[in-house]
């Protein structure tokens, strides 16, 4: 079954004005681009820009060619949205895949976790070592400074991209290093469905390092979407969330 919903792909100013280094240089060694070079971008932030494979002053993640950045910003399902630039609101499909949490239990992706919820997911993998464990930690403060929220008005959501490796006890152990509460569920899966499911969320990389530090935030009831950066502080993203969770219509 899928599940229509919409997602809106204004990144708001707001959340990336956060406490980061300054603008990147075109490139770190000569600051200019020959129109004919190969390009690289961040996959989180595009308007950092190099002629070589670098990693991002802002977020460290890995630079990616320009044109792999354009496909996994619009996959085959959104090929007649390509070009919007109005904010308007693009219509995806998420299915309802079959997956399964940190204490291993089977839960239907759309019907248990997203229908009628305001939710923050994150995408991370249990191995990593650059960007995933500033990510939880976040979340981590997220779901404090949501104090009583969280678990009721708001619902976080983990997705590992790389399901294979992340079966569920190895979740449960990385969600009690970071004192994940109740209201907190990191997701696993069969690595087929959890691929579909991350294209259809717009996560989906060939390799797991290259995983964006992306967040959404939704209020499925409000049918209302957006993306934030994940690496922005703790209160930054506590307003984002709860400008979405006070939404309503759609």
């Amino acid at each position: 079954m899928m599940i229509r919903v919409g997602l809106i792909l204004g990144l708001g100013a707001a959340v990336f004005t956060s406490a980061l280094p300054g603008p990147c240089s075109a490139s770190p060694t000569t600051g200019a681009w020959q129109s004919n070079a190969a390009t690289f971008v961040c996959p989180m932030h595009p308007e950092v820009k190099s002629g070589s494979p670098a990693a991002c002053p802002r977020c460290r993640m890995k630079l990616i060619p320009a044109e792999a950045a354009a496909e996994r910003d619009a996959p085959e399902e959104l090929a007649e949205d390509r070009g919007k630039t109005d904010g308007s609101t693009l219509s995806i499909r998420i299915p309802d895949v079959l997956v399964h949490d940190q204490d291993g239990r089977k839960l239907n992706f759309y019907s248990d976790l997203i229908r009628g919820k305001t939710v923050v997911i994150n995408f991370i993998f249990t191995t990593c070592t650059t960007i995933c464990p500033p990510l939880t930690a976040t979340f981590r403060r997220v779901q404090q400074d949501l104090g009583e929220r969280a678990g009721r008005d708001v619902h976080l959501i983990s997705i590992s991209v790389d399901p294979v490796t992340d079966v569920p006890e190895r979740l449960k152990a990385f969600s009690a290093m970071f004192k994940a509460g109740p209201g907190w569920t990191f997701v696993t899966g069969n690595k087929q469905e959890i691929n579909l499911l991350l294209k259809a969320l717009g996560a989906n990389v060939g390799d797991k390092n290259d995983h964006t530090p992306m967040i959404l935030v939704g209020n499925q009831s409000a049918n209302y979407w957006t993306r934030a950066y994940g690496l922005a502080p703790a209160s930054t993203l506590v307003k984002v969330i709860t400008d979405a969770a006070t939404r309503t219509g759609g």
